[in-house]
Order: structure tokens, then C-alpha cells, then sequence
């Protein structure tokens, strides 16, 4: 469920370009109409809102980039794309900054569909002139480039049935003693509902959850794309508010997370995500959001998670 808040009467895209062509005009921007406007259109209207301020002015993003600063600019540039190219461009990113993001790559591949993925390929070979695929296999290596090609490329079955004998099979293959081979291999080609069935098993059979085998069994390498797979899986809800928990738990805000899950799940299930992160974490992401950040980067934030619940 989305926490993005549209007004009852929506301007014309025209209209709402013009006010953001006003917000740039002069010394300074009217950073306030900037938010108003573009943190309260899903994205379908601000593509819209784009083509308006393309056409009669200048290019938008463009004129953002110039007249905006810091982490507000960088999360206002990610909301204007469609959400597989907000996806595309932190991949983009992770791969190809001085520093190879590998988290943040397992982080974005690991917990989309297949559809999702089939998708995310084609946009990324359109927007950043070259297959994904390429960029993992030159940016990534060992174990972890394994898995990533084979979570990207496999074509995993998406409905609810689920072979109960083939679900305790790979428990026990697991709990033999399974080794990277066999981990990226049921955890690339199963589908969503046999991995969460494998996980209620597991821990029937054994008595351990298999995320803490995961942990003890897997190594470095693997271990972060492994169990964003499973927690995922588990409940999306729970996975994205661990993964904010992080971002802002820490000394010094891992602003790239904080930003990457915001703008990719508000016109999704930042409502369920906000609800699991206050139920675990004893307080509301707004409030956690508020005490992270400042200035215009919080308040556009927090416009798109909405009301403090």
C-alpha cells in the first residue's frame, strides 16, 4: 500500500510545469513548490509533468540537477524516472562507481520478481548503453557474480504451487552440509513459494531457521545476497525496514539505502513497511527519518512516506 498522498484535484501536468519553471526562476529555488508539486505525483503524472517541462522549457532533470544539492537532489533526480529505471540507475551506480557497491547490487536484484528482472534488463541496456549482465560480470566476481547472473537470468516459475517432496529434499541437502554450489542453486531456480515453504520446513526438521544455517554455513562472499533472498521471501514488508534500520542505525546515515528504498517502495508498500518497522523497532520510520536527516532532504522524504504512523 502506498503512503503517497495525491490532492483530490490534481493541476494539468501544463499547469504544474509552469509552477516548477516559476520555482527556478530568480536567486534561489523555491524549494517548498518543488516538493509540493513532485513529491505528491506517482509516477505516471510526472512523467507526464516531464514531457510539459521538456517540451516548452528546458529538460527537467537537468534543471533539478543544477538547482538542487546533496542527498535532496539526489533523491528528487531517482523519483522523476519510472521505477524500473530508479532500480536501473542504483544499479548503475553500484557497478560502475570507484567503489563496487556489492550490497547495494544484491540488495536491488535479489528482491525483485522475475517479471521484475525480465524488465529491469531491458531498461538497463537502454539507459546505461550496455546489458547488466556485462556489468556484473566485469564489476562482480566468485560465488557472488554466480548467483547474481543466475538470479538475473533465470526464468523462475511465479505461481503457488509447490512440490512438497522437492521442498524437504533441499532441506535436507541444506542441512547435510550444502556448499555454494547447491546454495546458488535453489536459492536462484526455486520459485518464491517453494522458498518460503522450505523455510517453515526447515526449521520443522531441524529446529533452527534456516537463516541462522545460512549465516553459520555460507560464506562472506554470498551471505548478504543469500539472505535478502530469504527475508524477502519471508515478508517483503519486514525485509525493507531492516534494510532502513541499517541505513540510519549506524554512525554516519547510509543515505544511498535510505533513499533507494524510500523512492522504489512509496508507490508500493511503504504503508506495510512503515507499520513492521515500527512494530520491531519501537518507533515510527518518520520519526526515525526526522532525527537522520534536515533541511529540504527531509522534507521531501518525509512528504513521500506520508503521515507519522
Amino acid at each position: 500500500m502506498s503512503t503517497l498522498t495525491i490532492p483530490p484535484v490534481i493541476p494539468s501536468p501544463r499547469e504544474d510545469a509552469k509552477n516548477l519553471n516559476k520555482a527556478f526562476r530568480g536567486i534561489g529555488c523555491d524549494t517548498s513548490t518543488v516538493i509540493n508539486i513532485l513529491a505528491h505525483r506517482n509516477s505516471d503524472q510526472i512523467e507526464l509533468i516531464q514531457q510539459e517541462y521538456d517540451n516548452k522549457y528546458d529538460a527537467l532533470r537537468k534543471r533539478i540537477s543544477s538547482e538542487l544539492h546533496g542527498h535532496f537532489r539526489k533523491a528528487v533526480c531517482l523519483w522523476l524516472r519510472e521505477p524500473t529505471a530508479r532500480d536501473a540507475n542504483v544499479l548503475k551506480h553500484a557497478l560502475r562507481g570507484a567503489v563496487t557497491d556489492y550490497k547495494a547490487a544484491s540488495d536491488v536484484i535479489c528482491s525483485r520478481t522475475p517479471a521484475q528482472l525480465r524488465r529491469l534488463n531491458q531498461v538497463y541496456l537502454s539507459q546505461c548503453g550496455a546489458r547488466l549482465q556485462y556489468d556484473i560480470e566485469n564489476q562482480t566476481h566468485g560465488d557472488l557474480k554466480k548467483l547474481l547472473l543466475a538470479y538475473l537470468n533465470i526464468t523462475r516459475y511465479e505461481g503457488p504451487e509447490i512440490d512438497a517432496v522437492s521442498v524437504e529434499a533441499d532441506a535436507k541437502a541444506i542441512h547435510k552440509g550444502a556448499d555454494s554450489k547447491l546454495f546458488i542453486h535453489i536459492f536462484t531456480e526455486r520459485s518464491r513459494a517453494h522458498m518460503s515453504a522450505l523455510i517453515s520446513v526447515y526449521s520443522g526438521l531441524y529446529g533452527t531457521p534456516l537463516e541462522q544455517t545460512i549465516k553459520k554455513e555460507t560464506p562472506a562472499s554470498l551471505k548478504h545476497a543469500l539472505l535478502t533472498i530469504l527475508r524477502f521471501v519471508d515478508n517483503p514488508a519486514m525485509y525493507f525496514a531492516r534494510v532502513l534500520r541499517k541505513a540510519m542505525n549506524r554512525i554516519g546515515t547510509d543515505d544511498s539505502a535510505l533513499i533507494w528504498v524510500i523512492i522504489t517502495r512509496a508507490e508500493i508498500d511503504m504503508q506495510y513497511i512503515k507499520a513492521e518497522y515500527r512494530k520491531k523497532y519501537g518507533k515510527t520510520l518518520n520519526e526515525a527519518v526526522y532525527s537522520e536527516t534536515s533541511g529540504n532532504y527531509r522534507a521531501f522524504l518525509l512528504s513521500l512516506l506520508g503521515t507519522n504512523c
